[in-house]
């Protein structure tokens, strides 16, 4: 090949050769510059997958305009060769500088800083390179890192043409997804990066150097050393980058690389040395030992009120249900589990129930050191379990030598059934209720009512009837005034037992939101807060409504606390969106939405919002696939239908909108202020001035008094802006805006 001309190419020398190709030093005789040119392998050059995969690496690193990421000048054929010409760079690789010697730990992190932005602008554009590794990585003699060879690269939108027997990738730096030959996303660069992170903090490969069949074992199953044991100078908080990214379930490592970048970032302002929270805790599901398996709901409630318990003590942040539920029948080590959430402390246990007998044990774990710092087992009966329930939280509170007030101690202490049987109703109740489903929540009304019919008027089951009748309007299960008013009804009758307690202000909190009256909706909220500052449902409606009525001020510390406390929670993750879209950001609220997608691509919440936002942003082309596979899992659904009609607006399809006009879906829409302002959008869409401003008045009535947003942000009023009943509306909006909560 030395001396052979290609094109307008001389070839001048070999500069190596990988899976999907040849590369040689070449000169442009046509530009007069020395060019890398990469040859397709004259063995595959008949192999229409491989030529195809050849082909897309070229169109996927051309696509991309990066300093950090090597450029793609031509894609050409000749002499029956498919080749890519790209710039030459004179350096190093990344493998070649490891090989001489530990970088030191700011070399490591500059490097690392650089090929992060790099892989960002990749994920970003859709593309994942799916073959990170340090021979990968050219450092040029200035010593900025470009990322090398996209051949393994995949464009997330379009078909794979990759899709072979094999497994793609090198194997060393193969995510456990990559190496099972599963389906990956832009989370597999991100273990890739942390295995590459690791070896350059330390030297050494996380997995070492096996044969392959050993490598894929420790990449599934082992958890490499922790750099700090290789190099003890590692500080704690690069540490945590490597172990966070090398997290084996993908929901738990950085679902970014704006989030990963962050934390390099924060590491090198700080010093490089950063602690972890000192004072911040985990209570995991109780196992279920019982020889009843039913009995699972039992182990979920004690868990759920320790969690309870122990989130009424100011300074310790006590990490919710939701996010600690899905850790229930994990494999995980404790360090991992206390990573993925941010914590120190793990509270781990087990219950074994049969009939009134109980036996329980509780161990307190310090993630840090995997110390235990206190463990207990309790024998009794079902009647104990009151007095053990409060033993545990108090024997946490000690060991971490937290100081209580008079309050918090009168909290812990408290018990809302005395009953233990009553108490098992409702356990079984909230089991029931968190499932969603009709059949679920029609169980757990019989759940309560039998313990009431032990206990009589209980404030706690009262509540717990109110909330259910709530849940079958809020989940959209009944479409029926008349089950909201009897949620009322017990929440009155909770306040007529205890004016103070928080489970009636919550009911009555999310019934008074329904009901048009924000203002007092959030006044029985921030009830609930004062008692139990890290209620899981007060903080996420009080920053909902706070967000969507333009007080972006208020929602953004609710949002950040629940950030905290439920970091695994899908619902959570797309609120920094939602407070961005209703302060007039979509660019913003679009990026956020588009990562909760991309970490959650499953949950409704988070398909819907990012198709929310792509359709604000005009992306039309990228919004209606989404929405069409949204139609077909959620067919019916009445925020689906809602989305649909904005496309057949947008479209112009004006007689597909007013079909709604008699359906069911009006009904439904007319009683919330969200949904009612959503109609009134599409009507502007179709120029149909008098429905929109019909449904708007009416959505403002109901408290929807975002003004900054109604007056000049929402891009889909601009049909009625000029109306003079539109300004009237702004008028009084702007005032009940300026003077809301006076």
């Amino acid at each position: 090949m030395i001396g052979k001309i290609f094109a307008h190419y001389r070839i001048l020398e070999k500069l190596g050769e990988g899976g999907m190709g040849v590369v040689y030093k070449a000169e442009d005789t046509k530009l007069k510059r020395i060019v890398a040119l990469k040859f397709l392998p004259l063995e595959l050059t008949k192999d229409p997958q491989a030529k195809a995969r050849f082909v897309q690496e070229a169109q996927a690193a051309a696509a991309l305009d990066h300093p950090h990421i090597c450029a793609v000048f031509e894609i050409g054929e000749a002499k029956s060769m498919t080749y890519i010409a790209m710039p030459y760079v004179r350096g190093q690789s990344l493998k070649e500088k490891i090989a001489t010697g530990t970088l030191s730990t700011e070399e490591a992190l500059d490097i690392a800083g650089q090929v992060g932005e790099g892989l960002k602008e990749a994920h970003e554009k859709g593309i994942i390179h799916r073959d990170i590794k340090p021979a990968n990585i050219m450092l040029t003699e200035k010593g900025q890192a470009k990322i090398m060879d996209f051949g393994l690269a995949k464009l997330v939108s379009v078909a794979d043409v990759t899709k072979t027997l094999t497994v793609m990738g090198t194997i060393a730096y193969m995510s456990p997804e990559q190496a099972r030959g599963a389906a990956v996303d832009h989370r597999t660069d991100i273990w890739s990066f942390g295995a590459m992170f690791y070896e350059m903090l330390t030297g050494q490969m996380p997995f070492g150097r096996k044969n392959d069949q050993a490598l894929i074992y420790s990449i599934l199953n082992d958890t490499p050393e922790p750099p700090s044991h290789l190099r003890p100078e590692i500080p704690n908080q690069l540490e945590q980058v490597v172990h966070k990214a090398l997290e084996k379930d993908k929901l738990f490592r950085y679902q970014n690389m704006a989030e990963l970048l962050k934390d390099l970032k924060a590491a090198q302002v700080s010093g490089l040395n950063v602690p972890k929270a000192e004072k911040s805790i985990i209570v995991l599901p109780f196992e279920n030992i019982s020889p009843d398996p039913e009995q699972e709901y039992f182990c979920d409630g004690m868990t759920e009120e320790i969690i309870t318990d122990l989130s009424h003590v100011h300074d310790l942040l006590v990490i919710s249900r939701s996010s600690a539920m899905t850790f229930k029948g994990t494999k995980k080590t404790i360090p991992e589990i206390a990573r993925a959430v941010n914590v120190r402390y793990v509270l781990e246990g087990s219950v074994r129930k049969a009939g009134n007998n109980l036996r329980i044990t509780a161990q307190l774990i310090d993630s840090s050191t995997d110390a235990h710092l206190w463990a207990e087992k309790y024998a009794g009966t079902l009647d104990d379990i009151f007095d053990i329930q409060e033993k545990v939280s108090r024997s946490i509170v000690d060991a971490l030598r937290l100081t209580l007030t008079p309050d918090e101690k009168r909290r812990i202490t408290e018990r809302p059934i005395n009953n233990p049987l009553a108490y098992e109703y409702y356990l079984k109740a909230r089991q029931e209720i968190l499932k969603f489903t009709e059949e679920g929540i029609n169980r757990a009304l019989q759940h309560l009512q039998h313990g009431l019919d032990i206990v009589g008027e209980n404030a706690l089951l009262l509540a717990g009837m109110g909330y259910a009748y709530y849940q079958y309007v809020n989940a959209g299960l009944k479409n029926d005034a008349s089950y909201l008013r009897r949620a009322e009804q017990y929440a009155k009758r909770v306040f007529e037992l205890d004016p103070d307690s928080p489970y009636g202000h919550l009911v009555l909190g999310l019934l008074k939101i329904w009901w048009k009256d924000s203002r007092e909706g959030i006044r029985h909220l921030k009830r609930v807060l004062a008692v139990n500052s890290d209620d899981f449902d007060a903080l996420y409606w009080l920053s909902a409504v706070y967000a969507m009525i333009g007080k972006k001020e208020a929602a953004e510390p609710l949002t950040e606390r629940l950030m905290k406390i439920d970091p695994l929670n899908p619902a959570v993750h797309f609120y920094p969106g939602w407070i961005q879209w209703w302060d007039g950001h979509f660019d913003s609220a679009l990026e956020s939405f588009r990562k909760s997608y991309q970490t959650f691509p499953e949950d409704f919440l988070a398909r819907l919002s990012y198709t929310m936002t792509l359709i604000l942003n005009h992306r039309y082309d990228e919004a209606w696939p989404i929405l069409s596979r949204l139609t077909k899992d959620m067919p019916g659904y009445p925020l689906v239908e809602l989305w649909l009609k904005f496309k057949s607006a947008i479209k112009g399809q004006k007689s597909k909108v007013l079909q709604w006009k008699s359906s069911e879906f009006k009904i439904w829409a007319w009683r919330d202020f969200a949904l009612s302002y959503y109609v009134a959008q599409c009507y502007s869409l179709i120029d149909d001035k008098k429905d929109a401003l019909d449904w708007l008045g009416h959505s403002i009535d109901l408290g929807m008094i975002n003004y900054p947003y109604l007056n000049e942000y929402d891009p889909f009023f601009e049909s009625i802006r000029g109306e003079e009943r539109f300004q009237k509306l702004m008028e009084r909006v702007k005032y009940e805006w300026e003077h809301f909560e006076e």
